[in-house]
């Protein structure tokens, strides 16, 4: 605990739930699962490791914490947040704008599934990437595919966003910055988001009078 340090007490007070699994998730992103430890994230916090039972009851309580808070900001607040974008083409444009703009995003989602052996981060990973799957799935039905092609698509797209986090981790030198990652992410577009009148799949559906 704190003790009577009123520095350490201040700290302790200040500082949400939030921040520690806020820090948690910079450890994880930066060193693994091995990295969310009470005694470094207290130093990093500049809090003594007091301040987090004031919040958890213990370390595997603000792990829990941190990968309910990734779960709901990278995946439910994505989705809820385009909910009054009526235009699939759109809806598939700005996930994918979001899923390619944060590196630190990126770098957390693979040390997750890194970790994934582990079976309370295992199944937070296997529920987020199922999620963003059907998410995407709803998206390219919109778009007039039937539930098969709509699937392919969708974990096209997917293996695609995933590729990009791990090549710009492993090789980021050869990943494009600025006006060539422009380029690069107008390509991603074009390949991933077809045309809703040309696309095969919507013709096809059209011929057979089912779309």
């Amino acid at each position: 605990m704190a003790g009577n340090d009123p520095a350490a007490d201040a700290g302790r007070h200040n500082l949400s739930a939030e921040d520690w699994a806020e820090a948690a998730l910079e450890a994880l992103a930066s060193g693994g699962l091995e990295a969310v430890a009470v005694e470094p994230l207290a130093r990093r916090l500049n809090v003594t490791k007091g301040s987090l039972y004031w919040h958890f009851e213990n370390r595997d309580a603000l792990l829990r914490a941190a990968l309910e808070l990734w779960e709901q900001r990278e995946t439910l607040d994505v989705i809820s947040g385009l909910e009054n974008e009526a235009d699939p083409q759109e809806r598939i444009f700005k996930v994918f704008r979001r899923a390619n703009s944060s590196y630190k995003a990126g770098r957390l989602y693979l040390a997750l599934a890194a970790a994934s052996d582990d079976p309370r981060i295992g199944e937070v990973v296997r529920r987020v990437s199922a999620k963003r799957l059907s998410y995407l799935e709803v998206c390219y039905r919109a778009l007039g595919m039937n539930d098969e092609d709509a699937h392919l698509w969708a974990t096209f797209a997917y293996a695609t966003f995933i590729g990009n986090q791990q090549v710009h981790r492993d090789t980021p030198d050869r990943f494009p910055a600025g006006q060539r990652f422009r380029e690069y992410f107008k390509l991603m577009i074009r390949t991933l988001i077809p045309d809703r009148k040309s696309h095969p799949a919507v013709v096809r559906l059209r011929k057979t009078g089912s779309g």
